[in-house]
């Protein structure tokens, strides 16, 4: 058949990012289901808790080692992976998996830019346009109308702001810790940010920002299937998206990346999401273009 040939005969590197993609959206649709049955504060916690017992089983067969020196950027940075991870599950929660996913895939945009201020690193003329493309494409996916930015749309652009300020601060923290110890800030935060955040919800309700407060529900029946599957997949995926990069050019996997979303409006349209209206669709063309032009600029 022309599509397995097709198929056999792509680089590896790209079908291990298309697998990966595929995957995460499989994670996104078992966390929407879950949170169905709790908070999304819940479901990160759940999310990575499992991540910090794996991560730390490693150090007892190869201690980490670290010049270090900068924790108040390694905290920033979990800080701001946690927050960025509030809002993206938030939003699965509560609008189309593939609009979800399409804002957290608007971080490349601001990563750019933030690496421009921070980083000194130069941005050309064709990045400049295509993080204006990307903007574009972001008042398109929020489908603005007289009332403004909705709840979801201004969190949704937070999980790409959150998660950029995150990947910079990546760039300076590689260079002085163990990789493992920064994914431990993230899910270190990511682990004992919810549980502080259970305590402070049993004193206050506060219906208005139901989307970092919650109280801790003991998960029943089918609901650990479903936190099991989306840490199940959560890891999948991550191991395929690290195989990929170690397989093929970045540049490549990052674009291809970007299959993320289709898969997430396949996956969400099988759940029972409306497909993107024609605005909405326009958008994410613009955002995956804007992502695909900042990619080949740098």
């Amino acid at each position: 058949m022309p599509f397995m040939k097709m198929i056999k005969e792509l680089n590896s590197g790209v079908k291990y990012m298309l697998l990966a993609s595929l995957m995460f959206a499989f994670m996104g649709a078992f966390a929407k289901l879950a949170s169905e049955h709790m908070s999304s504060l819940e479901v990160v916690f759940f999310r990575n808790i499992a991540g910090v017992i794996l991560v730390s089983m490693t150090l007892y067969k190869k201690p980490m080692r670290s010049i270090g020196g900068k924790p108040w950027l390694l905290f920033f940075r979990g800080f701001m992976g946690f927050t960025a991870l509030l809002a993206f599950f938030y939003n699965i929660a509560n609008i189309p998996l593939g609009d979800a996913i399409t804002f957290s895939k608007t971080s490349p945009i601001f990563t750019a830019i933030f690496a421009w201020i921070f980083l000194n690193e130069k941005l050309s003329l064709k990045a400049w346009l295509a993080i204006g493309i990307g903007f574009v494409g972001i008042l398109l996916i929020t489908e603005p109308s007289g009332v403004g930015f909705t709840k979801y749309d201004l969190l949704g652009i937070f999980s790409g702001i959150g998660a950029a300020l995150a990947y910079t601060s990546i760039r300076e923290l590689k260079k002085i810790y163990d990789t493992r110890a920064i994914v431990l800030s993230f899910m270190g935060v990511g682990t004992a940010g919810p549980i502080v955040l259970f305590f402070i919800s049993s004193y206050f309700h506060m219906p208005e920002l139901d989307f970092i407060l919650g109280e801790f529900v003991m998960p029943q029946g089918v609901v650990w299937f479903y936190l099991l599957g989306m840490g199940i997949f959560a890891t999948i995926s991550q191991l395929l998206m690290t195989k990929a990069y170690g397989e093929t050019k970045a540049g490549i996997v990052g674009a291809v990346s970007y299959s993320n979303i289709i898969f997430a409006i396949m996956v969400g349209s099988i759940m029972g999401d409306a497909l993107p209206s024609f605005m909405m669709a326009c958008g994410i063309a613009l955002i995956i273009l804007s992502g695909l032009m900042v990619a080949r600029a740098k």
